[in-house]
């Protein structure tokens, strides 16, 4: 096999001694001499692989199918990477409840909570926090402890908005986030609340994030976030 290489370096350097220096024939004398380094390296490692390939043909076969087997493995991957993502990002759901999942057309995915609730997993102004998904909520409100984890502190006087929650009536102080983030839907300047302290237990995602989304809605266990057009 070496000699093959040899004896087509040597047509090659023969080539190249009668090229027209002009560069005027079929190939220059550039492509000659690229053509012959590649050559020589081809032969090379052929002539490698052969001498080990006949010292131990059935380990190298091995080889061979294995890594045709892992080339294979890898273009069904890509060829089906869409339905894999899918698959993927269910099994995430269902490990981690209320984390958001991005999925095709940039939709987000969140898996309902052993108590029944869609808690997501958010972030505010660059910073991580957890809501409790809520339509019946007219603005998204952050709790008094969420708040000031953000470093969102109003002063006494800024509760002005009168809000009924569970334990019932209260006032909450407007506040405009910057940006609010779930999974890869991010919305910038949103309308929100901060409640007073021992008025909520947590933060609810309400209507004005919930209604910049192209929809939402409830299959089953999952709660499916639609970025708007």
């Amino acid at each position: 096999m070496i000699y093959l290489g040899l004896g087509a370096l040597a047509l090659v350097v023969l080539a190249l001694a009668l090229a027209p220096e002009d560069g005027s024939g079929a190939m220059s004398a550039d492509h000659l001499a690229n053509l012959a380094w590649t050559g020589l390296i081809l032969a090379l490692v052929v002539a490698g692989f052969w001498r080990q390939f006949r010292a131990a043909p059935l380990r190298h076969i091995q080889a061979l199918a294995a890594w045709g087997l892992i080339g294979a493995a890898l273009v069904l991957g890509y060829s089906y990477r869409d339905r894999l993502g899918e698959v993927s990002a269910r099994v995430m759901g269902d490990l981690r409840p209320g984390a958001a999942v991005s999925g095709p057309g940039g939709t987000v995915t969140v898996t309902r909570r052993s108590d029944g609730t869609f808690r997501v997993e958010a972030t505010v102004n660059g910073q991580r926090q957890d809501f409790l998904f809520d339509t019946g909520a007219g603005a998204v409100v952050l709790s008094a402890e969420g708040a000031a984890a953000l470093g969102i502190r109003p002063a006494p006087d800024a509760y002005t908005a009168r809000v009924w929650t569970a334990n019932g009536p209260t006032t909450a102080a407007p506040y405009q986030l910057d940006t609010l983030t779930v999974g890869t839907i991010t919305e910038r300047n949103v309308n929100a609340m901060v409640a007073r302290s021992g008025a909520l237990a947590g933060n609810l995602l309400g209507q004005t994030f919930l209604d910049r989304l192209g929809g939402y809605e409830v299959r089953g266990d999952r709660l499916i976030l639609t970025p708007r057009r």
